[in-house]
């Protein structure tokens, strides 16, 4: 959970929502140019007898060809195998498929023609399935230039990028509220098509550098005043007046343990760079280090300062972020939802953390929504040990002058490094070398992609109905919430055959898969133009100012916080953006939610095979629906509220369950990295178990289906669909990923790298070794296997 308000610009130091299905694009920032849609769409295959003779003597033609090319491929692939000596292939009886013709609609030949294009068939699927569905793939899709990483979810957010890219470009007469208004005016101040940013240089950050008081690193530019100076109203300033971040975390969210109110909560923050591993293994991270002080370097003399002053300055400010990483609590550490809670007034807060009046800090920005802050005010602390930590750091540095001037330099440059993507292309390029360093690749997306981007994390949900205007009609929605619910009663019905769950507590976790609620598309209040300019009334857009624009929102975005803190949760409300390629899980309103653009290509399409949409989406469904009974999931009841609602001697067996997943996922092995199987704990459940539950959703939909396009094969592939099920699974992962990424991935995403998510998952399902036909004892099917759900 991340409770931190400030929205960074430069994404890469942003968390991730650990509750999402993710993807391999961890803080990734650009985006290539290349575009790829997966399918076609088109009207399904007609009655033969309905042909004409033209029609009919045209298609035995095409099946005469398909089924010529499918020998030749066979014919070819043996002869690869027989003089390369590659891996050999499995018994062939794995690729029986149906004795009928091939489907021919044009879904089927396209979905064949890219798994054809994908799979390796020199590697046993037995073996390393990873492989098997994705090294062509992979071969075939290089990173592109500018990119760390690429992969399934990438391509499908270029393609939804060019669709907002193109509504935001159509004339301003043609949209259809203020908001989406205010939305082209954001997009064309990012574009800064009359570089208005280019010659105004510095001075937008200069001017705000005065105003906060000041930045010792560039003295003589910004007028600071050490005898004017105090941590109480820097902080004030800085979190409050601007909503930037630095030492904590905080913000109103919903009570864990009483769902339905708002309350103040306080976590850790104020790192700048992503892992606290970057800080704290010096040896591997010599090159992140010197990268992140040469970034910062460079942007204090951008902004006026001598070279190697504010080399030496920054030097002092790297090392103070140092000591913060090491009070920092790991992630792998966060993960019992329980242990983290801890309820107190502010009062309590003070005594064992006086370093700043917290009633005063707090009451200074409820003060944006008329709102008193006394010392009986509940706020829930999750880091208390870091808190009291941070005091004692604090103590040190406020007892000299020199240490002031270090701890003034570090919380302005939170916000100066927040803001230099506000400014003019000298601030941007600067941070290319540490770019380089952390994800292994230094940029270079177009412009119109970063703005498009940057314009939907502003004003996401008018963006949102300019998206699903275009691409969203509908139809898929009622589809969507039909196989969500084949896949929660798949769910349920592996529950009776769960040993380590008693009679009472297995009863309410089918109370509790029921009451999951579903969100699919879009928010339907953003179709209504009253209502989307509504909540963006307040917020004030300038096309010639992206600066002011960016902290316009950012004061905002703190007034919209803070306004929730006496209202009722508001169980609707969205926290993605309807493009958004991802989906997610909300513990405290068991709730589970599916953007519109997850919803297309290649995850799912209304007309393509049954099996291809179970297995990439009906997985994505299973798996957000599984972490509302992963290790944190699980201790939040029907109703969103954290308490033991499970029998003890069940919680037992679950953790000594899940102790099987660490183990496993534990050694797994990249770039000489071992994964951190604690870590990637919730995660690796929720792929385990929504695989399985989205696999015994199709099995019993499979029964059902009558149309060719689920019951014949696709021509080229001598598979079953069930078969296909899982490739489909698998090609979802696929992926393309620079070392340093991986690395990073390693250290910070609560996520399993895509290679694992897909070998680790199937590697536990004995119905999977059962399709392929695998033997015990393979890789895909060990003797021993991990299963909890």
């Amino acid at each position: 959970m991340s409770v931190q308000m400030t929205r960074y610009k430069q994404a890469q130091f942003a968390d991730e929502d650990s509750s999402s299905i993710g993807s391999i694009q961890i803080n990734e920032t650009t985006r290539s140019p290349t575009m790829h849609i997966r399918y076609h769409t088109a009207r399904g295959t007609s009655l033969w007898n309905a042909r004409s003779k033209l029609e009919k003597i045209l298609l035995l033609l095409m099946l005469l060809s398909t089924v010529t090319i499918a020998v030749l491929i066979g014919v070819l692939t043996t002869e690869s195998t027989r003089v390369l000596h590659v891996q050999p292939h499995v018994d062939s009886n794995i690729y029986k498929g149906d004795a009928a013709l091939p489907c021919l609609d044009k879904h089927c030949i396209f979905a064949a023609s890219e798994i054809l294009h994908s799979i390796d068939t020199t590697v046993n699927p037995c073996d390393d399935f990873y492989s098997f569905s994705c090294n062509q793939w992979i071969k075939n899709n290089p990173i592109p230039d500018g990119k760390s990483m690429w992969g399934t979810f990438g391509k499908l957010e270029q393609q939804n990028q060019l669709v907002v890219k193109n509504a935001l470009e159509r004339p301003e007469v043609e949209l259809k509220s203020k908001a989406e208004k205010k939305a082209k005016l954001y997009y064309q101040s990012c574009l800064d098509e009359d570089e208005t940013m280019e010659k105004l240089g510095a001075e937008p950050l200069l001017k705000l550098l005065k105003t906060v008081g000041g930045w010792n690193v560039t003295a003589k530019e910004s007028g600071f005043d050490l005898k004017k100076w105090s941590l109480q109203k820097s902080l004030q300033t800085l979190q409050i007046k601007y909503n930037m971040g630095g030492l904590f975390g905080w913000a109103v969210a919903e009570d864990d343990r009483n769902s339905s109110r708002h309350i103040i909560q306080i976590d850790q923050g104020g790192l700048t760079l992503p892992s606290r591993e970057n800080y704290l293994n010096k040896t591997a991270n010599v090159k992140i280090l010197a990268a992140y002080l040469d970034y910062m370097t460079k942007v204090a003399v951008l902004l006026g300062a001598n070279e190697q002053d504010a080399r030496r300055q920054m030097q002092d400010v790297v090392q103070f972020e140092t000591r913060l990483a090491n009070i920092t609590i790991p992630q792998d550490m966060r993960r019992d939802d329980e242990e983290m809670y801890h309820l107190m007034d502010i009062k309590s807060l003070q005594k064992s953390a006086p370093f700043i009046n917290w009633r005063d800090h707090f009451d200074e920005a409820f003060r944006l929504v008329k709102r008193k802050i006394t010392e009986k005010e509940k706020v829930v602390v999750y880091v208390p040990d870091y808190l009291t930590n941070l005091n004692t750091l604090i103590e040190e540095y406020t007892k000299t002058d020199e240490k002031k001037i270090i701890l003034n330099n570090y919380l302005v440059w939170q916000t100066v490094r927040t803001l230099t993507a506000c400014l003019s292309k000298a601030f941007r390029d600067a941070y290319k070398g540490l770019r380089k360093a952390l994800i292994g690749s230094d940029g270079g997306e177009e412009p119109w992609r970063y703005c498009v981007s940057d314009t939907t994390n502003v004003l996401g949900f008018a963006i949102g109905a300019m998206f699903v205007r275009e691409v969203f009609h509908g139809e898929s929605k009622p589809r969507a919430e039909e196989m969500i619910n084949e896949v929660r009663n798949a769910f349920k019905d592996n529950l009776k055959n769960l040993v380590w769950m008693d009679n009472d507590t297995r009863k309410l976790a089918e109370e509790k898969a029921d009451a999951i609620s579903d969100m699919i598309g879009f928010p339907d209040y953003i179709l209504s133009p009253e209502d989307l300019d509504k909540k963006y009334q307040d917020l004030y857009i300038d096309p010639k100012a992206y600066f002011d624009n960016n902290i316009n929102f950012n004061i905002y975005s703190l007034k919209k916080n803070l306004e929730k803190l006496d209202q009722p949760v508001n169980k609707t409300r969205w926290n993605m953006t309807p493009p958004t390629v991802n989906a997610y899980y909300t513990p405290t309103k068991n709730q589970i939610v599916f953007p519109a653009g997850i919803l297309q290509l290649p995850f799912f399409d209304m007309k393509n095979p049954k099996s291809l949409n179970y297995g990439a989406m009906g997985v994505v469904m299973g798996h957000e629906l599984t972490h509302a009974f992963d290790d944190q999931g699980r201790e939040y009841d029907k109703l969103g509220n954290l308490h033991q609602w499970w029998k003890k001697e069940t919680i037992d067996r679950f953790k000594n369950q899940t102790e099987c997943f660490n183990r496993q996922y534990s050694t797994y092995k990249i770039n000489g990295k071992n994964l951190n199987g604690k870590q990637t704990m919730g995660e690796n459940i929720a792929d385990n178990g929504g695989l399985k539950a989205a696999f015994h959703a199709y099995i019993s939909n499979e029964k059902l289906s009558t149309s060719d396009t689920d019951t014949l094969p696709l021509p080229g592939l001598n598979m079953t669909h069930r078969q296909l099920f899982f490739i489909s699974f698998a090609q979802v992962w696929c992926s393309a990923v620079t070392d340093e990424t991986t690395t990073l991935q390693i250290e910070k995403d609560p996520h399993s790298p895509p290679m694992f998510r897909v070998i680790g998952s199937l590697s536990n399902l004995k119905e999977f070794a059962d399709t392929f036909n695998c033997p015990l004892g393979s890789r895909m099917n060990p003797e021993r296997k991990c299963e909890l759900w």
